[in-house]
């Protein structure tokens, strides 16, 4: 059995590697200035396009920022702070 994985994924592809995984035909997601906790019922990956986040779990906090490729595993439990409004492509599963 795999270990369960619950740390966030933050890499910065090539703009060719987004496109052939068709990460700009995703659908867009925006959120203003805000404070929230959120879980996820399922794997999200995402592309962030503006804004600035600071996404705390029980292991860690990272930020995410614009360019940043975003993997957060299912069944992660965080608190998002977004200081600035986020705009982001993403997709589940």
């Amino acid at each position: 059995m795999l270990a369960k994985i619950d740390k966030i994924s933050i890499t910065q592809p090539r703009k060719e590697e987004l496109t052939a995984q068709g990460v700009f035909n995703w659908p867009i997601w925006e959120c203003g200035i805000s404070e929230f906790p959120w879980s996820y019922s399922d794997k999200e990956t995402c592309y962030i396009l503006e804004g600035e986040i600071e996404v705390t779990t029980e292991e860690e906090t990272v930020t995410i920022k614009p360019g940043d490729y975003v993997v957060f595993p299912e069944g992660l439990s965080c608190t998002w702070k977004v200081s600035t409004a986020v705009r982001k492509h993403y997709n589940f599963g």
